[in-house]
């Protein structure tokens, strides 16, 4: 790992890792440390695969992202088995969350399973049933398949943070992830600029009629593109503030002598992570997604909360400059590239009545089934039986473009709250580790500023349900919890 970009610096970070006591995953066997970077490169692999195809939007992407990150799940356990070592994090870590999690999944289970009373079942089996003039045998889903897909896209977000938070407890494959994340990111958000100017109305080589006049990349709306980029793009940011903060920490003397520190290290070891932020920046405004733009620069505050509060006087007194050419970089882009996203605006204001409509519908049918659901994933069936002329008859809605709504009108109000709570408790323990830890606090940072960002994405739109978006998160989820601790702390199981 030695020849990755930015791992130099980690020399400083990584004091709290060599003292006596240190975990076992910076005191791997050769190997072990063999196995372990290359199901890392293998992951990583994935990472960036799963937003070429539609942004993992299509079932042949959701079976091969169901094959490739459990099946590094199951190497990667034969791998410990076989070597008799334990795992860096252990279940008991992070047992609450995932009690939750299981629970969600035995009820997607029990909503899809025949043998259930025939009381529990939803009426539309009888009614079908009675049309065909035979027996149908029910259940609490109104459609059995779309359950089952939407629990195998959960158990493949699930294995992406059990693969992320065992390799990513070492502190120098934690930080080669948050570069790879933000390399990918950047390289999609290129293509996005390059087939927006050279082949518009065009994803890959298909034709797509509504992504003119807007950046989509290799994603089949905007929206979905904004959401991801908006992650990478927090992912550079950390990777810049932690440039920034580890140069200048150690950085006295004269006002003059600091600025011209600043300006050296911009030119030189800042440059190429400027230049990538630009380019996500760029693309990010060129979407012209409101939804996604606004929580992105929620989400960077969030971030420069965490990352920039006062600990070490010597950073104190770079952090405003660090602030002010951050916020000129980002006004210039803007100015120059936003006119996209201002005249959305000024057409179409913030406000969109069809989805309030759909919210208003959606929260109409939670109610008819507000303990066991419709099933998990079948909002396209359920909602059709609720609409009413408050929505136009034109078009299927396949989303309600808010997640939450859909995961309690799939698995009811106290499973889905289980669902939320699972991730958010994992999302706590990132602040927490952002806000406490001295040293390979960026992941953390990371982890809990695009969970918000996401978080918020979600109350109007479905970029989480969105492979690509959910993967990448929950890749970045689990490095962040493992980095959350302290390396002096044994998490072993």
């Amino acid at each position: 790992m030695a020849g990755v970009p930015g791992l130099g610096c980690l020399e400083m970070e990584h004091m709290d890792a060599v003292t006596p006591g240190v975990s076992r995953a910076n005191s791997l066997p050769a190997e072990g440390t063999i196995v372990e970077r290359a199901l890392l490169w293998a992951f990583i692999a994935g990472l960036a695969w799963c937003p070429f195809w539609f942004g993992s939007n299509v079932l042949l992407a959701w079976g091969i992202n169901a094959v490739l990150f459990p099946g590094l799940v199951a190497i990667y356990e034969l791998s410990l088995l076989m070597r008799g070592e334990r795992h860096p994090v252990a279940m008991k870590q992070i047992k609450v969350p995932a009690a939750l999690f299981a629970a969600v999944v035995l009820w997607t289970l029990i909503q899809n399973a025949t043998w259930t009373p025939d009381w529990l079942h939803h009426p539309i089996w009888q009614m079908t049933a009675a049309a065909l003039n035979r027996p149908i045998d029910g259940s609490i889903s109104v459609n059995r398949d779309l359950t089952n897909l939407a629990l195998l896209r959960l158990i493949t977000a699930a294995s992406v943070f059990w693969i992320a938070i065992q390799l990513c407890r070492d502190a120098s494959r934690a930080s080669f992830l948050l570069w790879s994340v933000a390399a990918i990111s950047c390289a999609y958000a290129a293509y996005g600029l390059f087939a927006f100017a050279l082949t518009p109305g065009r994803i890959l080589w298909f034709e797509n009629p509504y992504t003119h006049g807007f950046v989509t990349s290799t994603f089949l709306n905007p929206n979905s593109f904004a959401a991801y980029a908006g992650m990478g793009f927090v992912a550079i940011c950390g990777l810049i503030l932690r440039l920034y903060r580890h140069e200048f920490t150690t950085v006295g003397g004269s006002i003059r002598f600091r600025i011209a520190t600043f300006i050296e290290v911009t030119g030189q070891k800042g440059v190429a992570l400027l230049g990538g932020a630009c380019v996500i920046l760029v693309a990010l405004l060129l979407s012209g997604s409101r939804g996604g733009i606004t929580s992105t620069a929620l989400g960077l505050f969030v971030l420069g909360a965490l990352t920039l509060r006062l600990r070490k006087q010597q950073f104190a007194e770079q952090r405003e400059a660090i602030i002010v050419v951050g916020a000129l970089l980002v006004a210039a882009a803007f100015l120059v590239f936003g006119d996209v996203v201002v005249g959305k605006i000024t057409r179409e204001g913030f406000r969109d009545e069809s989805r309030i409509s759909v919210y208003t519908i959606t929260m109409r049918s939670i109610l008819g089934a507000p303990l066991i659901g419709y099933g998990y994933g079948t909002f396209a069936d359920v909602f059709p039986m609720f609409r009413d002329q408050s929505v136009s008859t034109w078009g299927k809605w396949q989303m309600a473009h808010n997640t939450y709504l859909e995961v309690f009108q799939g698995l009811g109000l106290l499973f889905g709250s289980m669902l939320v709570a699972s991730v958010g408790l994992l999302v706590l323990r990132c602040a927490k580790g952002a806000l406490t830890r001295q040293m390979n606090e960026t992941l953390p940072c990371v982890a809990a500023s695009a969970a918000f960002l996401l978080g918020l994405h979600a109350l109007v739109d479905f970029g989480l349900q969105i492979q690509a978006v959910a993967i990448t998160f929950m890749a970045l989820l689990g490095a962040g919890v493992a980095q959350s601790e302290s390396s002096r702390l044994a998490l072993e199981d």
